[in-house]
């Protein structure tokens, strides 16, 4: 059996939910929603939009949990290091009992839900996204075993696909997982 590459896995950009960095919340949930009606029953969800600037290149992504984030600006005051978002705090060993105090301090969610939807769904995706760093790229050329890595040692949920330097496509943890599992129950 031949390893296959990247670009055999990957969903090109076509076939992904994008929008503009300077589009609001509202619309990037939009596109999400039509993409993911447009695809069969027995294909992974969508679950991020990719951003992409005034000169189309793909500057960032939407996750669920950036969406969750933009519902309360005060998340911000606890600074914005990416590690420590990917992390999570409770990994540090911080009890709930703590963390259930940042949120009293800090007045987390101290509107409605409804309130702070109906101020997110405004704000623009340029503020909300997330800028993927170096590790979360990958050629499109290279053997799928390569992203299994980056995937690992990353904890990554996607890796943008690049060809000679232009983001083409979106490889997905769980489409990796499905083709690996595909390959267990041939076998």
């Amino acid at each position: 059996m031949d390893t296959k590459k990247i670009k055999e896995v990957m969903i090109p950009l076509s076939e992904y939910a994008t929008v503009n960095e300077n589009d609001t919340l509202q619309n990037a949930i939009k596109t999400l929603y039509h993409s993911q009606q447009t695809l069969s029953s027995n294909e992974y969800k969508h679950r991020a939009v990719l951003v992409y600037d005034e000169t189309g290149n793909i500057t960032g992504k939407i996750s669920s949990l950036d969406v969750l984030r933009a519902l309360e600006p005060k998340y911000s005051q606890f600074g914005h290091s990416d590690h420590l978002a990917k992390m999570g705090l409770s990994r540090f060993g911080l009890s709930n009992d703590f963390l259930h105090s940042l949120v009293e301090n800090y007045n987390l969610w101290d509107e409605s839900c409804e309130s702070l939807v109906k101020t997110a769904k405004k704000r623009k995706v340029k503020d909300i996204m997330y800028s993927p760093q170096e590790g979360e790229y990958i050629n499109e050329d290279l053997p799928v075993p390569e992203a299994i890595h980056q995937f690992i040692l990353g904890h990554h949920q996607s890796l943008l696909v690049l060809k000679q330097d232009k983001v083409v496509g979106i490889l997905k943890l769980t489409d990796v997982f499905k083709l690996i599992c595909d390959l267990i129950v041939k076998e």
